[in-house]
């Protein structure tokens, strides 16, 4: 099982520190075979050490170069990240990344073998527009995007449970990841106010292997207890 933890706009480069200090700590006794992934704020990045995978939110497809306010690869290898998020729902929804954009990430980011985890997620009102809406809706994210790429990992996460303290019911979680299963062949996170209380629950899911935990995991004894559930 794959336990990844965004933090988005939250978080110092101290108390990013200390988190995955107690972090480390509790989490000792996970099993082997589960993966646990940090996604700190890019202020606070740094090289961290323990049974984890430390990425970044975000950065541009360069080496470096005049971007003011990004990151590139030089940046990050400052650090030896090698894993990065892609095409999450509040990039493209707020930041008004469009597919393109996102696809330029994705191919720049998969020539220098970086672990991708790419995100998918619809709005409500394509929810309600039923399940096959909400596949079509998904299917199209994956254009210009390599699903045959070794190093990926998809995140699905419906937009309309994300921070709401709302997550899609199991039979909406089970119905979309068998869907997109069919697809592609890749470890299907699922994302959108998991925590604590439904863990067990969503990683019983067929066809779940994994979450990505947004609020819920910037408390590091919350998110332990997810990973060690």
């Amino acid at each position: 099982m794959i336990y990844a933890a965004n933090f988005k706009t939250n978080h110092t480069r101290q108390t990013t520190k200390n988190y995955i200090e107690e972090l480390k700590e509790k989490i000792a006794g996970k099993k082997t075979e589960d993966s646990v992934y940090i996604f700190p704020p890019s202020t606070a990045l740094d090289r961290f050490e323990g049974d984890f995978t430390v990425g970044a939110q975000n950065a541009y497809p360069t080496q470096n170069g005049a971007y003011t306010g990004e990151i590139g690869v030089e940046q990050l290898e400052e650090f030896s990240i090698k894993t990065i998020l892609i095409g999450h729902s509040e990039r493209r929804e707020i930041i008004g990344e469009s597919q393109e954009i996102v696809a330029e990430k994705f191919a720049y980011f998969k020539e220098q073998g970086f672990e991708i985890i790419y995100c998918i997620g619809e709005p409500l009102e394509v929810r309600e527009q039923g399940d096959e809406a909400v596949i079509e809706y998904l299917l199209a994210q994956f254009e210009g995007i390599d699903t045959s790429y070794d190093n990926l990992i998809i995140a699905y996460e419906p937009i309309w449970a994300i921070g709401t303290g709302r997550s899609a019911t199991v039979e909406e979680i089970a119905s979309t990841h068998e869907a997109l299963k069919k697809t592609v062949q890749k470890p299907l996170l699922y994302g959108g106010s998991a925590k604590p209380a439904n863990i067990k629950e969503i990683t019983s899911i067929r066809g779940v292997d994994g979450v990505l935990v947004g609020s819920a995991s910037l408390d590091a004894g919350s998110f332990s207890e997810m990973v060690l559930s």
